[in-house]
């Protein structure tokens, strides 16, 4: 498929394209449980896949993985297609790339405690002002006296041998309470016992792998197993989040291609957005307003339109609305 060709996503009263240089737009897709999002998903992954558009997207339910393999013709699908006057349909399968954060049904992720950052983090550790005040001191010291932090067990040792010598830093760098310290140890421990430690460490990910195509020319579907990690709403969406600002921050600045270099979709997005505190969403507003920039479409999927703070919903031009529930009061 040419760069130029359009994406026929949808079919209502008339067709319904997506111009693959509009693409980085990004985008939404809602609706109420049930409608299509994830059809709807599964379509745009593969027109992208075909026109040599590498994805990512999270596979939350366990239903994605059959995209690549060829499917089998029957009675429902000769149906669907005669309705949309589909003539030339052939099953196909798309290259995919398996990605798992615990390393059972995939390939394992991995990054280290520095480049995660404290905001991050004190994100996943569900951390209050001020503690997450206390991990940011912790990350300074570490960084100034060049001691990196890879692991669970480095940011263990580190918040130790702060809190132990606290009184040496108080003036350089302010309080640092005991108290802080011992309640983030309590919600590290409690992220341990989570399995997330496997995340933190050696080798790093690198955010070049999710961007290639086959021997075809058809960008890899990278799909993250999620069935496991949504049972820990905020590791997921951080880790996700993380996924976009590690995009954000190693792409180079190409501005608007014929087609993007990657599309990111964002299943459950409303996880992203719940209780975020307000840096946290600013940091999102930023980088979903700039990555369009670095070729990079991001889409997000969530039942209701209003589950995404005006601010970034203002900045989705492609939008597949199905039906929406009804407000009950």
């Amino acid at each position: 498929m040419a760069s130029t060709e359009l994406f026929k996503i949808a079919k209502g009263d008339s067709d319904c394209y997506i111009i693959p240089r509009m693409a980085n737009r990004h985008g939404l897709i809602a609706g109420a449980t049930g409608t299509g999002k994830t059809v709807t998903l599964q379509v745009m992954a593969e027109n992208f896949s075909h026109a040599g558009v590498p994805v990512f997207m999270a596979d939350v339910k366990g239903d994605l993985s059959g995209i690549s393999k060829p499917g089998t013709p029957n009675e429902k699908i000769e149906q669907r297609l005669k309705k949309l006057n589909i003539t030339d349909h052939a099953f196909e399968g798309f290259p995919v790339m398996f990605w798992d954060l615990y390393g059972k049904s995939g390939h394992p992720v991995r990054t280290t405690v520095t480049d995660m950052g404290p905001l991050l983090l004190s994100r996943i550790l569900n951390l209050n002002d001020t503690q997450t005040g206390t991990l940011n001191l912790i990350f300074k010291i570490a960084d100034d006296n060049g001691l990196p932090i890879l692991d669970i067990k480095d940011l263990r040792a580190m918040l130790q041998f702060a809190g132990e010598n606290a009184s040496q830093f108080n003036s350089e760098y302010g309080r640092i309470s005991t108290a802080s310290v011992g309640a983030i140890q309590r919600s590290i421990l409690e992220l341990q016992n989570q399995g997330a430690e496997l995340f933190f460490g050696e080798p790093a990910l690198n955010i070049e792998d999710f961007i290639q195509t086959n021997e075809k020319g058809k960008g890899y579907i990278n799909i993250l197993a999620a069935d496991q990690l949504i049972n820990s709403p905020k590791l997921y969406a951080t880790f996700l989040l993380w996924l976009l600002a590690e995009l954000f921050e190693k792409l180079p600045e190409v501005g608007d291609l014929d087609k993007p270099k990657i599309i990111f979709f964002f299943d459950e997005a409303h996880l992203l957005f719940s209780d975020a505190p307000k840096a946290l969403l600013e940091k999102i507003e930023q980088v979903v307003r700039l990555i369009r920039s670095k070729g990079v479409g991001v889409y997000f999927i969530t039942q209701n339109p209003l589950d995404i703070p005006q601010t970034v919903l203002g900045q989705l031009g492609n939008r597949v609305q199905h039906a929406l529930r009804a407000f009950t009061p």
